[in-house]
């Protein structure tokens, strides 16, 4: 059954990936360097979270055909 990424792994990732992208691009409108480096290290870190969910068990079974 195609799941689509509807996994709390998936959209925990996702949401803090995409946090990051609005951290940082607001830090670079407003000119603050620090604001802009937290967006930026908020990216890897939601790739991470979003992996050690997945085997946690929150992710989606890998399909086996």
């Amino acid at each position: 059954m195609a799941h689509h990424g509807n996994t709390p792994a998936a959209w925990t990732g996702v949401m803090i990936i995409l946090l990051g992208f609005t951290v940082g691009g607001i830090g670079m409108i407003i000119g603050s360097e620090l604001m802009f480096w937290i967006g930026v290290a908020l990216a890897p870190i939601g790739v991470i979270v979003g992996k050690i969910m997945q085997k946690m068990g929150l992710g989606a079974e890998p399909v086996h055909e």
